[in-house]
């Protein structure tokens, strides 16, 4: 069944309202310092989570390493 324009535009207000989105760039060629594309992909295959939930959850482990790195200095 067809998605109606009515509930297209209930979900399109719905996401502007309750999501923000974040461009982020990642290099394909392997030149990167970082992390590049194909190393991502398999992480995140090796997970079985999706790109959206692997990324979400490494910047939160970021975030409470680095908390608790400030209360224990």
């Amino acid at each position: 069944m067809p998605v109606s324009e009515a509930q297209k535009r209930a979900t399109q207000n719905f996401e502007k309202q309750v999501y923000k989105k974040i461009l982020l760039r990642i290099r394909q060629d392997g030149k990167s310092d970082i992390v590049n594309y194909k190393e991502l992909e398999n992480a995140v295959a090796k997970s079985g989570k999706s790109l959206n939930g692997y990324i979400l959850e490494a910047i939160k482990e970021k975030i409470v390493r680095e908390e608790n790195n400030k209360r224990n200095k």
